[in-house]
């Protein structure tokens, strides 16, 4: 095993509404992500994937509420820091996020070059307008951006351009964990293949040391990332290779996600697509038994009385489920 970049241990966060409900979005999640590799994290909209993305970055505010858990960067525990020394210490330099929706990130009445600046300055007050300017140059061109883009504003670029435009800015500092939280959705295929294209490079030429890429697209992932963590309701219910979450799930939920998508891959053209019926239970108050029992046409009624704990089963793998591997994949081949 490399060395452990970002370790997570039986993370609980949560939101506070304006009625004072607590709403647990994030229940247990527990990682790891070694040096040189890539995480994808993949579930259906409100499962808590972007909750968990900000959570990660031990940055909370309002709504948002830590409630116990560990968050080890490059063996330094960030649990409970103050937010001013988050901010000062360890965004940027030690974890950078990608958030949703990144285009709309920049404000159109700045160039792209005050950007980078206010991020270099928030770690180095000192740092000179030339050296920030070489330093950005050199970055936007070792990622195919033209230097011509840092005297320019966001509505001078395309879709495409300011997408990998804050990407550079985000890794300017050469985190250690870079957290992407659907760095391609809104984007046409060929901005995707380039954003994408971008994220490998970033990780090839060593300017991020490990990356987390969330998405609601689990095949999307099996290009991108080396292994990929289910998640559903707050939990991760599966965790394998991209490979082995892409061809072979074990998981009612995971099987029924990619039976609800198109995939082109080889092996996977022939299947039919399924819908998964019924909602994602409250959270306000999750239920104490399975969180998919609800919705699985498999659940019995230890499913619906207790609550599963993870399995882990071949080298890596794991899963959240009353059955066994062995009868989930008879119940599987007999369809």
């Amino acid at each position: 095993m490399g060395k452990i970049m970002l370790e997570v241990n039986d993370l609980k966060t949560k939101y506070v509404t304006r009625f004072h409900e607590d709403v647990y979005a994030v229940d247990g999640v527990s990682l790891k992500i070694e040096e040189g590799k890539s995480l994808g994290i993949a579930g259906e909209s409100g499962c808590g994937k972007s909750t968990l993305a900000l959570s990660l970055m031990g940055y909370y505010f309002a709504p948002l509420h830590y409630m116990s858990g560990d968050i080890i960067v490059d063996g330094k525990n960030i649990s409970g820091m103050k937010p001013d020394d988050v901010r000062r210490t360890i965004l940027g330099n030690e974890i950078a996020y990608i958030p949703q929706a990144a285009m709309n990130a920049l404000n159109p009445t700045q160039k792209i070059i005050r950007f980078v600046e206010d991020v270099i300055h928030a770690h180095d007050p000192k740092a000179s307008k030339k050296d920030i300017y070489d330093l950005a140059k050199q970055r936007f061109e070792v990622l195919g951006l033209p230097p011509e883009v840092l005297q320019k504003h966001a509505v001078e670029l395309s879709g495409g351009m300011k997408q990998r435009t804050v990407i550079a800015i985000s890794t300017i500092l050469s985190p250690k964990v870079l957290i992407a939280d659907e760095p391609s959705s809104a984007l046409d295929v060929t901005s995707q293949k380039m954003v994408i294209k971008m994220m490998r490079e970033l990780m090839e030429k060593g300017f991020i040391r490990s990356m987390i890429f969330i998405t609601h697209e689990l095949p999307l992932l099996y290009n991108v990332t080396d292994d990929i963590m289910v998640m559903y309701a707050g939990q991760i219910v599966e965790r394998g290779t991209a490979k082995e979450m892409v061809f072979d799930p074990i998981h009612p939920y995971s099987k029924g996600l990619m039976g609800a998508i198109i995939v082109p891959e080889a092996g996977t053209r022939d299947q039919k697509l399924t819908a998964i019926p019924g909602t994602p239970p409250n959270l306000k108050r999750p239920p104490a038994a399975c969180r998919f029992a609800d919705r699985c046409k498999y659940a019995t009624a230890e499913c619906k009385g207790m609550a599963p704990t993870m399995k882990e089963f071949g080298e890596g793998r794991s899963y959240r489920c009353h059955y066994s591997v062995e009868h989930l994949r008879e119940v599987y081949a007999d369809e």
